[in-house]
C-alpha cells in the first residue's frame, strides 16, 4: 500500500509545463485549448522549456481534455482552425491541478522523472457535460475536429509527442460521449508496445480516470497503477 503524497510534497518535487492557444473556429467565434503538459522532475527542468518537447519520456498519459488547467503567465498564442497543424510548440509554466498531482503520485512510485501528458480533445472545459456538448458541436456543426490530436490534419504533430517505444497509459474516463473520440485515438495508438491503464469491467475501450471523487478511491487507482506499471 502506497501513502497518500499530499500536494504541496509533489508540488515541491514536480514542475509542470503546458502548451496553451487558442483557435479561431469561426469569424466571431475563438475555442481555448491546451496541446500538451510535460510534467518533469523540478531537478530535470531545461532552461530551454521547449527542450521538453523534444525529450522522450518515461510515460505519456492520453486523458480526456485539459479541464481546468490554466497557464501560470499570459498567453497570446492564437492560430486559425485551418493552420492548426502548423502550429509550434511554446511551452509555459501550468498551474497544476488535481488530476495532475495523481500522476505525480505514480510517477514518484515508478521513479519516472518526465511524463507527457495528451487529451482526446484539446477543448480547456472544467465540466465534463459542457465539454461534450462543446466538442461535438465543433465537429457536428463546423466540421473541426483538430481540436483533438489524433485527428488526422495533427498526424505529424502527434507522431513527435507519441514515441513508439514510450508505455502509454489510457485514463480518459468511462463516459459513452467520448466513443467519438476514443475511436479516434485507439488506431494511433495500438502500435505502441506498452499500453496501459484500468479498464472498466465489461467494456472494451473504457480506462478508469485517475481522480475518482473520494481518497480512498485515489489511492486505490495509484495502487492498482503501480502494481501493472511494475508488473
Amino acid at each position: 500500500m502506497v501513502r497518500f503524497i499530499p500536494a504541496e510534497e509533489l508540488k515541491s518535487k514536480f514542475g509542470v509545463f503546458g502548451h496553451f492557444y487558442s483557435v479561431q473556429v469561426a469569424p466571431k467565434r475563438v475555442i481555448e485549448c491546451r496541446s500538451v503538459l510535460e510534467i518533469v522532475e523540478s531537478d530535470q527542468s531545461p532552461r530551454k522549456m521547449d527542450d521538453l518537447s523534444h525529450r522522450k519520456p518515461d510515460a505519456v498519459f492520453i486523458m480526456m481534455n485539459p479541464g481546468s488547467s490554466r497557464p501560470l503567465v499570459e498567453v497570446n498564442n492564437r492560430i486559425h482552425a485551418k493552420a492548426i497543424h502548423e502550429l509550434p510548440i511554446s511551452l509555459v509554466p501550468t498551474k497544476p491541478d488535481t488530476t495532475q498531482y495523481q500522476v505525480m503520485r505514480l510517477m514518484h512510485y515508478c521513479e519516472w522523472r518526465h511524463v507527457r501528458v495528451l487529451n482526446l480533445s484539446d477543448l480547456r472545459c472544467s465540466k465534463s457535460g459542457e465539454f461534450f456538448k462543446q466538442f461535438k458541436g465543433l465537429e457536428e456543426e463546423l466540421s473541426f475536429d483538430a481540436h483533438s490530436v489524433f485527428s488526422d490534419r495533427r498526424k505529424d504533430e502527434l507522431a513527435l509527442k507519441l514515441i513508439d517505444a514510450v508505455p502509454v497509459i489510457r485514463a480518459w474516463g468511462v463516459s459513452s460521449h467520448l466513443d467519438p473520440l476514443i475511436d479516434r485515438c485507439i488506431p494511433r495508438i495500438i502500435k505502441t508496445k506498452t499500453v496501459m491503464g484500468l479498464i472498466k469491467e465489461g467494456t472494451t475501450n473504457k480506462f478508469l480516470h485517475p481522480l475518482p471523487s473520494l481518497q480512498w478511491q485515489q489511492m486505490e487507482w495509484v495502487n492498482r497503477m503501480v502494481e501493472q506499471c511494475r508488473g
